[in-house]
This record gives structure tokens, sequence and C-alpha cells, in this order.
């Protein structure tokens, strides 16, 4: 038990901000799993760090502009970088393009969220 406190204690700030983190394919899912997605991770943790590689990266442009644009978030930080990738184990790396985004909560993001709770409760209801 002792080292698990231990290294519980020796963790990086980066380490426990992973958290937060969606690494958003632009295969997987829809655009607006990842919205929505997002919108749990601020209720969770106030702030969402969506990451993205290669062709992926207009879609997490596209997520936050969305987020912003419907005064769910601020943007907090944009870093952009170049990573080393391989295919496979051995094989000489690839450069790909990587950004990461942070987002946080904006002041009426819980009074949107509520109001976007109480239509879909609306919607619900008129369906059946």
């Amino acid at each position: 038990m002792e080292g698990i406190t231990e290294g519980v204690n020796k963790m990086s700030v980066s380490e426990t901000q992973k958290k937060n983190r969606i690494q958003v394919s632009n295969t997987k899912k829809s655009l607006f799993f990842y919205v929505n997605l997002s919108k749990r991770y601020m209720q969770q943790y106030n702030e969402v760090e969506l990451s993205a590689l290669g062709m992926a990266i207009s879609t997490v442009v596209t997520i936050a502009e969305i987020l912003k644009n419907n005064g769910f978030a601020v943007e907090k930080k944009i870093k952009t970088l170049t990573v080393d990738m391989r295919d496979e184990p051995g094989a000489r790396p690839i450069p790909k393009a990587k950004i990461e985004i942070v987002l946080g909560k904006t002041e009426k993001f819980d009074e949107l969220m509520a109001a976007e709770a109480e239509q879909n409760g609306d919607n619900e209801e008129h369906q059946n």
C-alpha cells in the first residue's frame, strides 16, 4: 500500500490531467458524440482537452467551434506540434501533425445545460 501512495504522490500534474482528455478520431464516432462527450467532461472536470492527429485535426477544431459558438465553452489553450508515429515496432517514424485544444466552461454553461436537459425532456414527452 505504501508503494501505491508513494506512486500517487509522485504523479506529475500532466498525468492527473489526462482524465479530461478526449482523443478524437474522424472515423470512429460522430461529431456530435464528441460534442456531447465534451459537455459531460466539462460538467465533471470544468474543462476538457481535445486531442487529435493528422486528418482528425479538422474534427477537433469543428467540435471546439460548435461548443464556443453555442456558448458552452471558452478557449483556454491551443497547442500544435509534430509527433513521430510508427506503423509497427521497428518501422521508420513518420511525422504527424497533432493539436491539443483545452476548453473551459463559460459562466452560463450550467444554465445552458439545464435548458438543454429540459428541452430534451420535453421532446421525449411529445414522442410518447
